[in-house]
């Protein structure tokens, strides 16, 4: 009995589950929706995240490019001087310019090295204390100092004076400072906490450090030409406002203004 009994029961078990199955089954045409839809928000995911991890590798373009900073600045007339492309990589900056600029005299020389990056982080390793040192040279001694710009503006700077060892003894002293987010400093702790290590994932041209460097076998060379170049190159790069004032008065090579 208890066997006939059992089969009977799991016969009727089997067959209720089975009815079950078929009529809870979920329709073919959802299934094939279902499918689209996944496939169409993981295509979107993708294309949103492929965006954004280009702005993490590519240059952030600043919307006057900084190759058009004047070459002729009061008694100042510069040429480009080229950078080894292993120390552009180096330094991973979006934009710079490096250029001899001689007075009309022809009685002072200072070079001037402008190097924009709209990922802060990366600026943190180039300090003239390791950079120059790097190259060669000795390190006799840094100092906080102060210009006034052509506008007007009471400006923070740091004095470094390096030498090179024996046999040649070249010396040179190197004014430098920095633009963040639209603000002078002379102190590269303002950009070096955590929140400055992030990515600028957006891209963002007004979120960036520029550093500003003067060099010269003297200091009143490198004090002259940062009074009269300091507010040009603020001109180049976003203020507090986001606002690039160059943008007012530059004109593209063969776009003339109508």
């Amino acid at each position: 009995m208890y066997p006939v009994r059992y089969k009977n029961r799991t016969r009727g078990a089997k067959a209720g589950l089975s009815a079950r199955g078929v009529a809870g089954s979920t329709p073919m045409w959802f299934v094939w929706l279902l499918a689209i839809v996944l496939l169409v928000s993981a295509g979107t995911a993708y294309r949103v995240l492929a965006s954004r991890l280009e702005r993490l590798t590519s240059g952030i373009t600043l919307p006057v490019p900084l190759d058009a900073y004047p070459r002729r600045i009061r008694q100042w007339v510069g040429e480009d001087v080229s950078i080894p492309v292993n120390v552009q990589e180096a330094a991973g900056n979006d934009a710079f310019v490096n250029r001899l600029y001689r007075s009309k005299s022809g009685n002072e020389w200072v070079n001037v090295y402008i190097a924009y990056t709209a990922h802060p982080r990366t600026m943190r390793g180039h300090r003239p204390r390791i950079c120059y040192v790097a190259g060669g040279w000795i390190h006799d001694g840094t100092e906080p100092a102060e210009f006034t710009s052509t506008g007007g503006r009471t400006l923070p700077c740091l004095i470094h004076r390096f030498h090179r060892p024996a046999p040649d003894h070249d010396e040179t002293v190197v004014l430098n400072f920095y633009i963040v987010n639209g603000r002078v400093t002379c102190d590269d702790r303002v950009f070096s906490g955590v929140g400055w290590r992030t990515p600028n994932i957006e891209g963002d041209p007004a979120r960036y450090v520029t550093q500003v460097q003067i060099s010269s076998v003297l200091e009143n060379s490198t004090r002259a030409a940062a009074a009269e170049m300091a507010e040009l190159i603020f001109d180049f790069f976003p203020d507090e406002d986001g606002r690039v004032k160059a943008v007012e008065y530059f004109e593209p090579p063969g776009e003339p203004k109508e």
